[in-house]
């Protein structure tokens, strides 16, 4: 029998990432590079790792992910939201508990963009009387 693997896909700003669960011993690679090694700041690898807690398959599952695009933050964020989708493939009883905490929905807030005569997206430039 073929290897089980679970596949989704988790968007956050720009950030794209490509989650292959399968089960294992709990290794996280991201982009070919250990999750530990790959994501620089404390709160970024807690925040991948919140949908395993919470289901309980922390230690469980080894982890391929390929992410693109925006920033630390962002690519966390996008990896949360596809392992959670993961997650749902792996077992769907998963989804009221991942859908309380908020981990299925796709966080849509991103940039707005710099408009004409605005120093950024609303703000303006410094006003001179003199």
């Amino acid at each position: 029998m073929a290897e089980q693997r679970f596949y989704a896909t988790g968007k956050r700003k720009t950030a794209v990432a490509r989650v292959w669960l399968q089960p294992g011993t709990g290794a996280v690679v991201i982009n070919k590079r250990p999750a530990e090694e790959y994501l620089d700041r404390e709160s970024n690898k807690m925040v991948i790792f919140q949908p395993l807690v919470l289901t309980g398959t922390f230690g469980k599952l080894d982890i391929s992910v390929n992410v693109q695009g925006g920033g630390g933050s962002g690519q966390a964020g996008a990896i949360r939201h596809g392992i959670s989708r993961a997650l749902l493939e792996l077992n769907p009883e998963f989804r009221d508990v991942l859908k309380k905490a908020g981990f299925l929905t796709r966080d849509s807030r991103v940039k707005e963009r710099k408009k004409y005569g605005r120093r950024s997206a609303r703000a303006r430039f410094q006003y001179s009387k003199r």
